[in-house]
């Protein structure tokens, strides 16, 4: 067996599902899928029950993170019709704001273009805007980022118009800056069938052949990858209203791998994209004496049942993977190890709320 250290994966878009949702996914159970996954950073999105949008649910999410989370996190806060004036005061606390321009699942969508313009002059340029955008509201965003100085990161782009628009916009000195799920990535709408039709639900929709070939063709565009993990129990999905969303954080990395082994993308340019970047984006400290081992060419069967995600299911089942996380340390201490999770409950740690000891140590080790 080979095996290759790469620096502890950051996952700058998961939904773990706490507070209002824990029987889909907890703190405890989402960052042990992290983990799993190799990812020893996650950034988690507002859209929870009830949404994140002012100090005191922010402060009710930290609590519960500081209790159960596995491996460091961090938080976005939601961008609603009613926290306009005092969603930039909670700024320095979470590492962007979140803009549901689209239909998502949760409480959170701005429908209003007065909204966006409004949270986006008050915004700190010092954090960025992360957007729910598809079609024509990723070109209203980029026009009114531009218009107010923000920085706009838009998630999750899935078309081939979106992919080539935001190009255009990069060609011509715009700053914007965006990511791509490994659904899109590797999966269609013609897949849905074998997925089943209500698991294939998900925001944004997958698209065609097209489409993902577009997003392949354009992967320098592509600023890095995210795995929009968003789990709901299988009971949901199969239901009459299945909610939008698919678990990813245990598949992600063999299907990044794959890019790299079908020759799209080099190690180091994956590296950029899953560490590099999103820690540039969302201004995020470095993670000392944190790594991951991995073995690229060890074959695997994705198998949701097996998983460590409490939704136990995956849209990749029965997919022969290539590359498996056999070890993962995270500030020096042994937190997973061929299948097992060791680190315990509360030893992960806010990136924000750390950034002052982070640089402390900086400076120490030179």
């Amino acid at each position: 067996m080979t095996t290759i250290r790469l620096p502890g994966l950051i996952d700058p878009h998961v939904h773990l599902r706490e507070p209002g949702a824990v029987h889909k996914e907890d703190f405890d159970s989402g960052t042990a899928a992290a983990l799993a996954g190799g990812f020893t950073c996650v950034l988690d999105m507002p859209n929870n029950q009830p949404p994140i949008t002012d100090a005191a649910t922010l402060a009710a999410k930290r609590a519960a993170a500081r209790a159960k989370a596995r491996c460091d996190y961090g938080f976005y806060l939601g961008a609603g019709t009613d926290n306009v004036a005092t969603a930039a005061g909670l700024a320095a606390q979470v590492v962007g704001l979140k803009l549901y321009l689209d239909q998502t699942y949760g409480p959170l969508r701005l429908d209003a273009l007065s909204s966006l313009i409004e949270h986006a002059e008050r915004w700190p340029r010092e954090r960025p805007m992360a957007v729910h955008a598809e079609g024509r509201n990723i070109a209203a965003a980029i026009l009114v980022a531009q218009l107010t100085g923000a920085r706009l990161h838009i998630c999750h782009v899935s078309r081939a118009d979106e992919i080539d628009l935001i190009r255009r916009a990069r060609d011509r000195g715009l700053e914007v800056t965006c990511e791509a799920t490994p659904h899109h990535l590797f999966l269609t709408a013609a897949d849905a069938a074998a997925i089943g039709a209500g698991r294939a639900e998900v925001r944004p929709r997958l698209a065609d052949a097209r489409d993902r070939a577009a997003l392949r063709a354009h992967l320098a565009v592509i600023d890095c990858f995210a795995t929009d993990h968003a789990p709901h129990t299988l009971a949901e999905k199969d239901g009459d209203n299945p909610p939008p969303g698919f678990p990813g954080l245990e598949t992600a990395l063999p299907l990044y791998l794959a890019l790299v082994h079908e020759g799209l993308l080099t190690l180091d340019e994956l590296i950029a994209r899953t560490v590099h970047n999103p820690r540039r984006i969302f201004g995020l400290p470095a993670q000392l004496d944190t790594w991951i081992e991995v073995d690229p060419d060890a074959e695997w069967v994705a198998r949701g049942e097996a998983m460590c995600t409490r939704a136990r299911w995956t849209p990749f089942e029965g997919w022969r993977m290539r590359g498996r996380v056999t070890r993962v340390v995270l500030r020096g201490q042994l937190a997973y190890e061929n299948g097992k999770v060791l680190a315990p409950p509360g030893s992960g740690r806010e990136v924000l709320t750390n950034q002052e000891t982070n640089s402390h140590q900086e400076k120490e080790n030179g």
